[in-house]
């Protein structure tokens, strides 16, 4: 039995990747890992009049968007062996840490604009660069 890693943010985008990782994990035996990445922005300690920002409270809101994004997706109710993560550090090495024992990574294309063709974010393009894995960057779709 294998792992898929998926990378979940909430988005519609990571949404679907969760979907797919499902259903590639259906077809494969393998377990899914969903993992959500969390970081304390540096513009909280670069300026002197910053409020410092608040390490516990963007830790609790990335859980709870982990936890939307699993009753979207649907996914406590397939059967799939589930292992989420959270994890505090930049997403795409995040990511590409997570997936250091899987078989597969999938991320959503992100780096929609609404105006022009969509173009891989730069998580998906540094997971695709660095990962231990062959990583799935599934497309953004702009019908849902």
């Amino acid at each position: 039995m294998g792992l898929i890693v998926v990378g979940v943010d909430g988005s519609r985008d990571s949404i679907a990747a969760l979907r797919f990782a499902i259903d590639e994990a259906r077809l494969r035996g393998d377990d899914v890992r969903p993992v959500i990445a969390w970081h304390v922005p540096t513009s909280g300690y670069e300026t002197a009049w910053s409020i410092p920002a608040d390490a516990e409270g963007i830790e609790k809101v990335a859980r709870a968007t982990l936890t939307r994004g699993l009753e979207e997706s649907g996914s406590p109710d397939s059967g799939i062996a589930l292992t989420p993560a959270v994890r505090e550090g930049q997403a795409a090495e995040v990511l590409c840490w997570e997936a250091r024992d899987a078989e597969l990574l999938i991320v959503g294309s992100g780096g929609h604009d609404g105006v022009g063709p969509s173009l891989p974010g730069s998580v998906s393009q540094e997971c695709v660069n660095h990962a231990p894995c062959p990583v799935v960057v599934l497309p953004h779709r702009s019908d849902g």
